[in-house]
């Protein structure tokens, strides 16, 4: 709902999106300052989901803290996980097996793919599309319902352990894989067809919210909404883990830093995701799935930093150990916070009717922002 607030001694509006509003994706509260229909300024309200997630991860074990990241960018759990579970490694010197680390990075991929695919039928239907979002919809069930018979979740897996993966791959996963790869190598073209190239969708999209390189890099910008505006900021690429050193792919980048530009990027990403698991769902090594650890886990003193790519950019987590059974102290660096600090720069000038496809642009996901 876009509720009138107040005017201005200049005769501007001031007017509330959300925090209860489909556009914003979750629960954000947006005031923005108007003259007539042009954006003078747009602030972010936060603190309606906060759940003090790092605080509670303090209180829990070095295996259950893990987990509690799931519910922070919901739509990226096991990447999240995945970067808890490589501070706790680091932390501890796990080396983990092979075959895990595949597993790990099939797993990572798939859910990237999950959550672009939703990101591209609800970005499509911020700008007025409604059809591709049952579209999207139809791959995005195919990816769950594999997660769903290897991990027994579809949203928040908790498949991530220290030293591997909670179980291996139900016997059904290759089979069920490789014919999500042929449905998605056909529906692809037909995304764009319907969507990219739209001449109402680009319409909307191109020369709008640009953000230059500079300004995705000051305000502390990564995934694609940086690499959109040029920055080469890919955590796999530049600070490889787990098997992605050894993978072929490519870090899609443009220059435009619009929002037409980080559509393309998120776009090229599938197919490199995609490419991922097609080279690694022949060539998955036997061997364990987990590395032996002690049932209670205790790091030795001292401060541990991981980082990871997830779909919305670099997640990062720092633990302090105190040699104890649970965390001294926790911080998480969460792509979404970064991301959103840079809308209102990205809006001013645009107009009221350019917001919602700029933020869709964002790819917002509130409780990653708001932890």
């Amino acid at each position: 709902m876009v509720e009138e607030i107040g005017t201005t001694e200049q005769g501007d509006l001031v007017i509330n999106v959300g925090p209860q509003h489909p556009a914003t994706h979750g629960v954000l509260h947006l005031v923005i300052t108007l003259n007539g229909e042009t954006v003078k300024k747009v602030e972010p309200h936060l603190g309606y989901i906060h759940r003090s997630i790092e605080k509670m991860c303090e209180s829990l074990s070095y295996r259950q803290f893990i987990y509690a990241t799931s519910r922070m960018d919901y739509l990226s759990s096991h990447i999240n996980n995945h970067g808890c579970a490589l501070a706790v490694e680091k932390a501890l010197q796990i080396e983990v097996p092979e075959r895990a680390q595949v597993i790990r990075v099939l797993m990572d991929e798939l859910t990237r793919i999950a959550s672009h695919v939703l990101w591209w039928g609800a970005m499509a239907m911020d700008i007025g599309a409604f059809t591709p979002f049952f579209h999207a919809f139809r791959e995005r069930e195919m990816i769950n319902d594999i997660m769903e018979e290897t991990c027994g979740a579809r949203l928040t897996m908790n498949y991530m352990v220290p030293g591997g993966v909670m179980f291996d791959l139900h016997p059904n996963f290759h089979r069920r894989v490789k014919e999500f790869i042929r449905q998605f190598h056909k529906k692809l073209p037909e995304y764009d067809e319907l969507v990219t190239g739209n001449a109402i969708f680009k319409a909307r999209t191109r020369g709008v919210g640009v953000l230059s390189k500079e300004d995705a890099i000051s305000y502390g910008c990564s995934g694609p909404t940086a690499r959109a505006s040029g920055v080469d900021c890919d955590i796999r690429k530049l600070y490889p883990y787990e098997v992605y050193g050894k993978l072929q792919f490519e870090q899609p980048l443009a220059t435009e830093g619009d929002t037409y530009a980080r559509y393309l990027v998120r776009m090229h990403e599938m197919r490199q995701s995609l490419s991922i698991v097609e080279q690694l769902i022949d060539n998955i090594p036997e061997g364990e799935f987990q590395a032996k650890t002690k049932a209670v886990l205790k790091p030795p003193k001292g401060e541990f930093y991981s980082r990871v790519e997830t779909a919305r950019g670099e997640f990062g987590v720092y633990i302090v150990s105190e040699g104890g059974t649970t965390p001294y102290r926790i911080k998480y660096r969460s792509p979404g916070f970064s991301n959103l600090s840079a809308l209102d720069h990205a809006v001013r000038g645009q107009k009221i009717g350019d917001l919602v496809a700029i933020m869709g642009s964002f790819d917002l996901v509130i409780p990653d922002i708001d932890r």
